[in-house]
C-alpha cells in the first residue's frame, strides 16, 4: 500500500511518499481501506514533533478518515467486509489502509459521502465537546468564535446556532467573514482591521460575550478573555496561531469567568459513553440539516505535504481533505 511517512520531523516538505507492507487486523481490530482523510491542525504539529504526544518514527499522520472495511478481526461483531465506515485515530489515516480498533469507527451515513465523512468527527466532536459539556452553552447566549473560518470554527458556528445562540463570528479576512455569515453567523468581526475586545463590547451592548471559542492563542486571546461577561466562560482550544498565550490570572477574578480547557481526545478516552452520545447526536443534526462540514479543497494523496503547507500558511477555510 502507499502511505505518506514522516522519517523525520520537519515542515511538510520532509514527508515522504513510500510504498508499505498491506495491514493484518488483531482480534478486535478492522482494515479500512482509506478512501478520504481529512487535515487537521494537530496534523501539522505532529509532523513537527510538537503535538502532546508523538508516535515514534517514522509513522504515517492523519486522524480524521472514512473508507471501507477491508477486513475484520476475530473477535469483531459489529462490522463486517465491505461496511463503509468513518472515526477518528491518533494517526495513521494518509494511507491506503488503517488498521485500528472497531470501537473507533462508525457506520457512515446514507447519503454521506467520503470527503465529507472524513470532515466530521474531529471539527464537530471538538466543538460540541466544548459548546455543550465545558461552555455549558445556554439558548439565547451569545457566543464569540475566534478563527471562525476554519474547521473546528464553522463546527462551533453551526453548532451555536443549532443550539440556539447568538453567534459572533470573528476572523482575518473579509472572505473568511463572508463564509461565516453565509454559514450562519449573526455578526463578525475583522480582527485585523478592528479592536477585537471594543467591538464585541459593542455588539453586545457594553455587556461581553457569554462565551469565547478560542482555537487561535496568540494575540488575541487576552482581548477576548477581557471581552467576556461575569460569568462568562473562555474556551481554550488550541493555539493555531503558533503563541501560546501569557494570561493575567486577575481578569478572571475580576470577572468571575471561568477559563475552560477542552482537550477533546482525552474526553473521548475518559468519558467513552458521553462521546457516544455526543457522536449520536451530531449525527442526528447532520440528518436534519443542521450541520454539514465546508470543504475547502480536495488533493491527491501524493500532494499532501501541499495540503499540509496550505493550512499552516492559513489559507484554508473550512477543511481540506486527501482523497485516496
Amino acid at each position: 500500500m502507499k502511505a505518506i511517512v514522516c522519517e523525520q520531523h520537519g515542515l511538510p516538505n520532509t514527508l515522504v511518499l513510500k510504498d508499505l507492507p498491506n495491514l493484518e487486523p488483531g482480534p478486535n481490530e478492522v482494515i479500512v481501506n482509506v478512501k478520504a482523510c481529512s487535515i487537521n491542525f494537530p496534523d501539522t504539529l505532529i509532523i513537527q514533533g510538537k503535538y502532546q504526544f508523538q508516535p515514534d518514527l517514522p509513522f504515517t499522520p492523519g486522524s480524521d478518515i472514512s473508507g471501507v472495511v477491508k477486513s475484520v478481526g476475530s473477535a469483531v461483531k459489529n462490522h463486517k467486509v465491505g461496511d463503509e465506515v468513518f472515526g477518528i485515530v491518533q494517526y495513521g489515516g494518509f494511507a491506503e489502509e488503517l488498521c485500528v480498533k472497531a470501537s473507533h469507527v462508525f457506520p457512515k451515513m446514507s447519503g454521506m459521502d467520503f470527503p465529507t465523512a472524513a470532515s466530521f468527527i474531529y471539527a464537530y466532536g471538538t466543538s460540541y465537546h466544548a459548546l455543550k459539556q465545558r461552555a455549558q452553552l445556554q439558548a439565547g447566549e451569545t457566543l464569540v468564535i475566534l478563527g471562525a473560518s476554519g474547521g473546528v470554527g464553522l463546527a462551533a458556528l453551526e453548532l451555536g446556532k443549532a443550539m440556539g445562540a447568538r453567534v459572533i463570528a470573528a476572523a482575518s479576512t473579509s472572505e473568511k467573514l463572508a463564509l461565516c455569515k453565509e454559514r450562519g453567523a449573526d455578526e463578525v468581526i475583522n480582527y485585523t482591521e478592528e479592536d477585537l475586545k471594543s467591538r464585541i463590547k459593542a455588539l453586545t451592548d457594553g455587556k461581553g460575550a457569554d462565551v469565547i471559542y478560542d482555537p487561535v492563542g496568540g494575540n488575541y486571546s487576552e482581548a477576548a478573555l477581557r471581552a467576556t461577561k461575569w460569568n462568562g466562560r473562555y474556551l481554550v482550544i488550541g493555539f493555531a496561531a503558533g503563541e501560546i498565550p501569557r494570561i493575567p490570572l486577575n481578569l478572571a477574578l475580576l470577572k468571575g469567568c471561568s477559563i475552560v480547557g477542552v482537550f477533546w481526545g482525552r474526553f473521548t478516552k475518559e468519558e467513552p459513553q458521553n462521546h457516544m452520545q455526543n457522536t449520536m447526536e451530531l449525527m442526528q443534526m447532520y440528518g436534519e440539516g443542521k450541520i454539514k462540514p465546508h470543504i475547502h479543497k480536495i488533493y491527491p494523496l501524493a500532494e499532501t505535504p501541499k495540503a499540509l503547507e496550505d493550512m499552516m500558511n492559513r489559507k484554508v477555510r473550512g477543511k481540506v481533505v486527501i482523497s485516496i
